[in-house]
């Protein structure tokens, strides 16, 4: 990863990768971005004189990053069981998306969100099985089976033997086969579509129809705004739910855009984004849907 580590450049490239690595790691742009900065604050408030003595900067960097994001797990795990209903992780826009329609674009372009690569391994479906893994499980899989990072390198973050470590990735995989990983439906932005319309046309029928029967719906608002406490289970309950919404929310409007990287929805009113939804599509139906409406968890979606 590089010899004597005091070059500026070598540190400050890393900073993409940090913030790709952390926020798989949380599932939160903010905290990731923090916990970035403090690897780098730590990184600049070494002497100089140890500095140079680093062969790998980025190698010193993702550690301290590891480590910080293991000990926010563990606070996390607390905090998440005070949190007022479902804690979901924070979906991620595609700048793209706005900025081909004409708009400023959600967020500024030093904006950490910007930073995130789009692939599987940050879809929402993907991001909440990794919500089941015990924090060093999940730092583990990710770094390893996400990243490629070698199990001496994550031995340093865990403070654990190779060999632990690669058996906590194995357990972590084991979880995500359980789980299902994510799987790639090409038919999934015209399920999508299909449910967009219906939900503007309140047609209960066609979205039971789009729906699984065993279908989950899970939303977080953090207490800050009305929603289900609990996840809606049934495409038919689901559906009846969804109609209600619209009753109640006149004005709103719906619009498809990419959410970590799958096709999805966005309501806004007025132009101010109220929910993000992320689906799961298996065999042309909707399998879950992840509504996130806690307004801290959407500042990356709000129009500068």
């Amino acid at each position: 990863m590089g010899t004597v580590g005091n070059s500026t450049d070598e540190t400050a490239g890393e900073r993409r990768q940090l913030i790709n690595v952390a926020y798989r790691l949380l599932g939160s742009v903010t905290e990731a971005e923090d916990a970035v900065q403090d690897a780098y604050a730590r990184w600049y408030g070494l002497p100089r004189s140890r500095r140079e003595e680093i062969l790998s900067p980025a190698a010193w960097l993702t550690t301290v990053t590891g480590r910080i994001c293991l000990d926010l797990l563990g606070s996390a795990r607390a905090r998440r069981e005070r949190y007022v209903g479902a804690w979901l992780p924070e979906p991620l826009p595609d700048r793209t998306e706005f900025d081909h329609v004409g708009g400023a674009g959600p967020t500024g372009p030093e904006d950490p969100a910007d930073q995130i690569v789009l692939d599987e391994s940050v879809s929402m479906a993907f991001l909440v099985v990794l919500e089941s893994m015990t924090p060093a499980e999940r730092v583990a899989f990710v770094l390893h089976d996400v990243f490629r990072y070698p199990f001496a390198e994550i031995a340093a973050v865990l403070g654990r033997t190779p060999a632990a470590c690669k058996q906590l990735a194995s357990s972590a995989r084991r979880r995500v086969s359980v789980a299902r990983a994510p799987v790639t439906d090409t038919g999934r932005a015209d399920v999508v579509r299909h449910v967009k319309e219906a939900w503007e046309s309140k047609d209960i029928a066609a979205l039971v129809g789009l729906l699984d029967p065993a279908a989950v719906m899970t939303a977080d608002g953090g207490g800050m705004v009305g929603t289900v406490l609990r996840p809606v289970e049934g495409g038919a309950r689901i559906a009846q739910y969804m109609v209600a919404i619209a009753d109640k929310a006149p004005g709103l409007e719906l619009v498809e855009r990419s959410v970590n990287g799958v096709p999805g929805l966005v309501a806004q009113r007025a132009g101010v984004v109220m929910t993000v939804a992320s689906f799961d599509v298996s065999d042309g139906r909707v399998t879950r849907i992840w509504a996130v409406r806690n307004p801290e968890k959407l500042r990356p979606w709000a129009w500068s």
